[in-house]
């Protein structure tokens, strides 16, 4: 089911909550809506589902118009932070309770059941109350419960938010998984951007009510179109300065020679350097090849976290630049010392600074 959004709006009274809305999102997508606190995401997915009003503008589902379609009639799955399930019933009847509403055969009825019960290994769980089951096992049977009316398009609002951090990565694998066998239209409400880069099809990144960027996670990583999402989709050291031409930019660390850039630069623009923390090379004990884009930065602090470690570093002039390091081996460094560091140009993208938006809505 493909899905898309033509110039959509929503206000409540005076505020604008979504802006100018367009987006297509396609048939089979695993589709995430990625951004801050506010910023309009699930009033977007609410407006999908048909629990809000559009102010202005239009939905479609593959084609045909559902702006006005009551919520009951678009064929849609949800699955909230809260998985409200029934705490008297147990697993099976609270995924049933759907079918049950849609007057289904029994064999159809019980074809759809040990589905759904199969790819989200809950067959020997079957029986329990949820009170019985742990997070986990409660998200699946939420999940499950949306999957089993086999909706033409499913909805998930920050659906691992309640787990901790092990079970989180462990549904990661579940949805992504159970997305792959039903090749359900599924659009992902987070604002965990790893959450988004990890499982996405594509990501549509808001802020203020709007979408500033829909790209593949790969792209949108690499070649983002603004300051703002450059620090949101992980994380960059962004460093102000001119443009000279060329690709060149004089910065507070000196001519900065940068391989990539987004849009087009005049000779004296203002612009923001991007710079990902893993693309930086600390030379521990040895110097770099290259004379192109080298720094000699002050070591202020270090931070181990076992499979990597971040130096957080210091220009003269009091610019602070983090550096990433994978795998590393040990060393003597201590805050204080200097550090030779460099940077390969095609690490660097030149941006244009962008207006001071709010957070969101």
């Amino acid at each position: 089911m493909q899905v898309v959004f033509e110039s959509v709006s929503k206000s409540y009274g005076d505020f604008p909550a979504i802006r100018d809305l367009n987006l297509t999102i396609e048939d089979g997508a695993l589709h995430f809506l990625l951004g801050p606190s506010g910023c309009g995401k699930t009033t977007t997915l609410r407006l999908l589902a048909g629990l809000e009003e559009v102010t202005e503008g239009k939905i479609f589902f593959d084609g045909g118009e559902v702006t006005h379609t009551p919520s009951a009639e678009r064929g849609i799955g949800m699955v909230f932070q809260n998985y409200a399930l029934w705490p008297h019933m147990t697993v099976l009847e609270n995924i049933e309770y759907g079918l049950k509403l849609r007057r289904l055969s029994k064999e159809e009825e019980s074809r759809r059941l040990d589905d759904v019960l199969g790819y989200t290994k809950l067959t020997q769980f079957a029986d329990r109350l949820p009170g019985q089951l742990s997070g986990g096992q409660q998200q699946r049977v939420a999940l499950a419960r949306a999957l089993v009316i086999r909706p033409n398009v499913l909805l998930l609002d920050e659906p691992l938010s309640n787990l901790d951090a092990k079970l989180r990565l462990e549904m990661r694998d579940n949805i992504t998984n159970i997305h792959r066998e039903t090749g359900i239209t599924t659009v992902y409400v987070t604002h965990d951007q790893k959450e988004a880069l990890s499982m996405g099809t594509a990501i549509s990144v808001q802020r203020a009510g709007r979408i500033i960027q829909t790209d593949a996670p790969r792209r949108l990583y690499h070649y983002p179109r603004t300051p703002f999402i450059a620090g949101f989709i992980g994380e960059t050291n962004l460093i102000a300065g001119s443009y000279l031409g060329g690709g060149k930019v004089d910065t507070g660390l000196g001519i900065l020679e940068a391989g990539s850039q987004e849009g087009k630069f005049h000779k004296g623009d203002s612009v923001i350097v991007s710079l990902r923390p893993e693309a930086i090379n600390v030379h521990i004990g040895s110097e770099p090849n290259d004379s192109v884009n080298r720094l000699n930065l002050k070591l202020e602090r270090l931070t181990y976290l076992g499979d990597n470690e971040h130096f957080h570093l210091q220009t003269a002039d009091g610019i602070d630049i983090k550096a990433s390091l994978f795998n590393v081996s040990h060393h003597d460094l201590t805050e204080g010392d200097t550090v030779t560091c460099s940077v390969a140009p095609d690490s660097l993208l030149v941006l244009h600074p962008e207006e001071d938006l709010s957070s969101g809505t």
